[in-house]
């Protein structure tokens, strides 16, 4: 039986620890504070957050405003989930009592049908009637999908009715995205006169990361200033190129001109540290999802000796979408380990509206700690969070498990801050 909490395999007596230690004795700053900020800028409806924890620094890698994964959370923790649905279908359509979720179109990914499946649940248990339809044009009648849970999945094609949509019979209050999008936004959903969350500008033919990052930037300063902390420690640096063309190579001066800058930025904090690693950065594409568009680059001449394959790779996204502007982040390093195998782990933090409902371990046998865990093809264990991360011990250690959920709890919220006032 593995341990609930992955080994944090850094020697924990630096800037991470006096992060968490920082984070206990400032927890009603650091909630008053929060709500303050959601009372300017309401959350969005639900997300999750990739995290990395490299020991001496914890900081969110992505952001994704239409998070799968819901079957990988402790079912335990089906309460908090039901409670937060309830608040959030409150705050936007009190009156509600039946919801639309649309499913991302590949039907034949199990896992994401599970998904899909516990989220329809979380909503039914919250008291709500709710269905699953398809954007998919060749699906014309309600398909049902055993799945290996042993419930059955049942999408049924979405249609217009003037400025309404439905399914069969099922006319909901409210619709949910749960397609990012990636292919264009769907003029079946344009005009409508019911609520539609997140709204259509949040997909990925609109949304970019690099925009994400600068208002997380900002939301880590604000808060760094609050509690009195370097916003290093929990923001990850970046910048942005526009106009790449990786097949033709146009544009890669300016890339390898940018990760050179980074690299240097990120070498000065990790002298002020004493931390003694390479830095590295991750090239990403700015829009889209599933993991496609990164690659890791330890220096300039990795980005220039680009072969066709790498090139290949990073030129398009899910859904065909073409990659011509890059976000170049800081890479975090992941030295959370698990097991006898030293898998690595990185957390993923799920919230709906502003509260934290669960989260998961990304367990992965195969990639190191300077690689992205979130691989397509890849095989990784989900590994359900045992504790909240609402709960921390003040008498217990900084690294105790439930002050580690509490911090990854709170750097999560301050990205979904960033989601908030990039959708405003």
């Amino acid at each position: 039986m593995t341990s609930a909490v992955p080994n944090l395999t850094t020697a924990l007596t630096g800037p991470l620890l006096e992060l968490e230690a920082h984070l206990l004795k400032r927890q009603a700053d650091v909630e008053c504070w929060l709500r303050e900020q959601w009372l300017k800028t309401p959350a969005p409806f639900y997300a999750s957050v990739d995290l990395r924890n490299s020991g001496f620094k914890l900081a969110p890698v992505d952001t994704n405003l239409f998070p799968a994964g819901f079957n990988n959370l402790n079912p335990a923790f089906m309460p908090l989930c039901v409670q937060a649905a309830q608040a959030a279908v409150e705050r936007l359509c009190p009156k509600a009592r039946r919801i639309l979720i649309i499913a991302e179109n590949h039907t034949r990914n199990l896992f994401y049908l599970e998904s899909i499946e516990t989220l329809k649940d979380i909503f039914e248990k919250a008291g709500l009637e709710a269905r699953i339809a398809s954007l998919r044009t060749d699906i014309n009648e309600p398909v049902k999908i055993e799945l290996p849970s042993g419930k059955i999945c049942e999408i049924s094609p979405l249609q217009r009715h003037g400025n309404r949509v439905a399914v069969v019979d099922f006319s909901p209050c409210l619709v949910l995205m749960n397609n990012d999008m990636s292919g264009g936004r769907p003029a079946i959903l344009e005009g409508l006169e019911q609520q539609l969350v997140p709204p259509l500008n949040a997909g990925w033919s609109t949304r970019k990361k690099s925009d994400h990052f600068t208002h997380y930037t900002m939301v880590a300063h604000a808060f760094a200033e609050q509690i009195d902390i370097d916003p290093w420690l929990v923001s990850p640096l970046s910048l942005q190129c526009g106009e790449v063309n990786f097949m033709e190579r146009s544009g890669m001066e300016c890339l390898a001109r940018n990760v050179e800058t980074l690299l240097t930025a990120i070498q000065k904090k990790y002298d002020q540290y004493g931390i003694d690693r390479q830095p590295f950065v991750v090239l990403k594409a700015d829009s889209g999802t599933y993991g496609m568009g990164i690659m890791m680059v330890k220096s300039a001449d990795d980005v220039s000796k680009l072969n066709r394959k790498q090139r290949t790779k990073m030129s398009s996204a899910k859904e065909g979408l073409q990659v011509d502007n890059v976000l170049i982040q800081e890479g975090v390093y992941t030295f959370e380990t698990l097991g006898d195998e030293q898998a690595v782990a990185e957390p993923v933090i799920y919230m709906m509206d502003h509260f934290v409902i669960g989260g998961f371990y990304r367990v992965h046998t195969g990639r190191g700690v300077d690689e992205n865990l979130n691989a397509p093809g890849m095989h990784f264990e989900p590994l359900a969070f045992a504790q909240s991360c609402i709960t921390p011990d003040r008498l217990d250690k900084p690294d105790a498990e439930p002050n580690r959920f509490y911090a990854y709890g709170v750097i999560a919220r301050l990205a979904l801050l960033a989601a908030a006032r990039e959708l405003a």
